[in-house]
């Protein structure tokens, strides 16, 4: 029953994502087709798992090849103890050094996901960018954002400071399935609800710069004949704009 539930659940969320945020994602493909039709890059960062998101869209089959991600050190499951990771997204200053660190400049776009949006990672990496005039897109949780206070010192939260916030539908605390006789919900969603976001956008983008007449860089599984070879051409083609080769 319980497997259900999640299944149930998690579809009616992603249906209300489609019906109340598709005006956001089309905005958002809109601002990532002209940074990569005016030669700029797309940079992608989350924390924990939610960096889980640029995994999806990076180095990907069906993947726009011009993505590029910001690893967020000690900040995924490669840290021990794993506890540290909840640690480091509260460190402000953290996300400020990160987006200094990058390639990223003005001109280009950055995606950035946090479920609750109240870490002082996400928080600085965000004014930084608008600092360098770096386009944002924050994917986050309305519900989530509603209720947590910030623990960023200016009380800003990720959608108070990025340019387009797409809500990703998740319920505080994330988890939706609930199990009789038992305090804790389980079944978190906001992963489910996330990587469909982006892999949209990704789509909607790829298909306005073809209307366009502009054909984007896109992964072919390298488990297709053919496959290699057509990725390594188009690496080396739009290598100015890819650092993740470096």
């Amino acid at each position: 029953m319980s497997a259900e539930s999640y299944f149930k659940e998690a579809s009616k969320i992603l249906e209300q994502v489609v019906l109340t945020q598709m005006g956001k994602i089309k905005e958002a493909s809109q601002v990532l087709a002209n940074a990569a039709a005016n030669g700029q890059s797309i940079f992608s960062f989350g924390a924990s798992h939610s960096f889980i998101l640029t995994e999806e869209i990076v180095y990907r089959a069906g993947g726009l090849m011009l993505i590029n991600p910001i690893y967020p050190h000690g900040m995924n499951l490669f840290i021990r103890p794993l506890t540290l990771t909840s640690q480091l997204e509260r460190t402000a200053g953290i996300g400020t050094v990160l987006l200094q660190s990058s390639p990223a400049r003005s001109g280009d776009v950055l995606i950035i996901a946090s479920v609750s949006g109240r870490n002082p990672v996400v928080v600085d990496m965000a004014l930084a960018a608008a600092e360098k005039k770096i386009r944002t897109i924050g994917i986050t949780s309305s519900a989530y954002n509603a209720v947590v206070k910030s623990r960023h010192p200016s009380g800003k939260k990720l959608n108070d400071v990025c340019d387009i916030v797409i809500d990703n539908g998740a319920p505080c605390g994330d988890a939706i399935v609930e199990i009789p006789g038992f305090p804790q919900k389980t079944g978190p969603v906001s992963s489910f609800t996330g990587i469909a976001i982006v892999n949209a956008m990704v789509s909607e983008t790829v298909a306005l710069l073809a209307k366009r007449g502009i054909r984007p860089p896109v992964f072919m599984s390298t488990n297709v004949d053919g496959g290699d070879d057509y990725n390594a051409r188009h690496l080396k083609e739009n290598k100015d704009r890819i650092h993740y080769l470096d």
